[in-house]
């Protein structure tokens, strides 16, 4: 492991990997700041439990719906010029909440801005791998994605800060970091060579892929579930089981941690033992893991689970992007930004599952269930089309093919793949 570490580290240029990280972890943090408030803010407003679902959702769903158009905008303005003119806007958006958020409907209005921040995945991800060979791709995709990370300094210093300052300030006080992650891409990262622009209509093709909409789905379980979860964490903790706000906040970062680190791993995993190896192992874990909680055991019990599914979400997200780039090898920014989109307004589906199951039940569980149904359709899915992948494109583990003397490889051959 360490050998090949090294050798990583020397394949591709590390600042560009670097700044990536930054750039998605302080947008990430940005974007799931809603989840992190919602206790203080549902407590202001006096929010029904299916109001703090929509609350929490609307800025995973915003975020998602701006992911692919992102995306095209990177192919013909630069990766690294994109990034910069996101971040620029999130910044006018945190003014605003700062400033300008007083009442609920007002709070939906600064979740859509907030998805600014969320769309920055495909050109994050797709900008820190850029300049790493094919057999590198998973690791330094985990990498990059380990961004999401970013959700601990929303679940930890949030609350603290909002309980001293008021929830408003701290959307203000976000603004630091944010300029901080522009400074350093501006200055340390830059733009992959080799970039052809075409036509919108080229770009646009990707969408009727088959096997683009099968990583579609993937990735409503592993970062919709990711995503969607974590955002209501601090709302579960603080309902279920009446901790401060404060509490259900650290309670949330502990199981961040572990998602987030799991995602770095998964991309290690999916390099050495194979994508589709490692995703059937996530499936199985993320099922029984929402199966246990949708038994709601004590609050330990529930963040023993929590951990355990995170896990497996964490390490699902590096190894779909794994495969991502051996299927799209020329394509990576748009079908990235493409499969953040649908997974991350997949991310919405928890919040609004729980908030109903929650009002109408007066229970979480029914929530939990109904994702671990939609976790077992998927994972059906799954099965059927990596049939079609297997010595096609990767090997029965799910690793990259190597071309050998007197075999070619055989990508499917869609349009878009073959214009860039």
């Amino acid at each position: 492991m360490k050998s090949r570490i090294a050798a990583f580290s020397k394949a591709g240029h590390l600042p560009t990997l670097l700044s990536a990280f930054l750039y998605f972890d302080v947008c990430f943090a940005i974007w799931v700041l809603n989840g992190a408030m919602a206790p203080f803010i549902s407590e202001q407003f006096h929010l029904s439990p299916a109001q703090k679902g929509l609350m929490v959702s609307v800025p995973i769903m915003a975020g998602a719906l701006m992911r692919f158009p992102l995306g095209v905008l990177s192919e013909y303005i630069g990766r690294k010029s994109a990034a910069i003119v996101e971040m620029s806007l999130t910044m006018a958006a945190l003014l605003y909440g700062w400033l300008f958020v007083n009442t609920y409907a007002q709070v939906l209005v600064m979740g859509v801005l907030l998805g600014i921040a969320g769309a920055s995945f495909g050109v994050a991800l797709s900008l820190g791998s850029s300049s790493y060979p094919p057999e590198y791709k998973g690791l330094a995709m985990g990498i990059a994605g380990a961004g999401n990370s970013g959700t601990i300094l929303a679940t930890l210093l949030g609350p603290p800060l909002a309980q001293r300052y008021g929830w408003n300030a701290v959307y203000g006080l976000a603004i630091i970091p944010m300029l901080i992650a522009l400074i350093v891409l501006s200055v340390f990262a830059r733009e992959p060579v080799h970039q052809e622009k075409k036509k919108l209509s080229d770009y646009l093709s990707v969408l009727i892929d088959k096997d683009a909409w099968t990583f579609n789905l993937i990735y409503v379980i592993t970062f919709g579930g990711f995503i969607g979860l974590i955002n209501f964490l601090p709302t579960f903790f603080y309902d279920q089981f009446a901790v401060s706000k404060v509490s259900a906040g650290r309670f949330a970062t502990v199981v961040v941690l572990m998602g987030s680190s799991a995602r770095v791993l998964g991309g290690y995993f999916a390099d050495t033992y194979g994508g589709l190896k490692t995703l059937k192992t996530v499936f199985f874990i993320v099922l029984a893991g929402f199966i246990a909680c949708a038994f709601l055991p004590g609050i330990y019990g529930c963040t023993a689970i929590f951990l355990l599914i995170f896990a497996g979400l964490g390490a699902g997200n590096g190894s779909v992007f794994q495969l991502v780039p051996l299927r799209f090898p020329l394509a990576t920014a748009v079908i990235s930004s493409l499969i953040g989109e649908i997974g991350g307004l997949g991310g919405a589906f928890i919040p609004n599952a729980m908030g109903i199951s929650k009002q109408t039940t007066g229970s979480f569980t029914p929530g939990f269930f109904s994702f671990a149904v939609l976790t077992i359709f998927v994972f059906v899915v799954f099965q059927v089309r990596q049939r079609a992948w297997v010595l096609n494109w990767i090997d029965a583990d799910g690793k990259a093919l190597r071309a050998k003397e007197g075999r070619v490889l055989m990508y499917p051959v869609i349009p878009v793949m073959e214009i860039y």
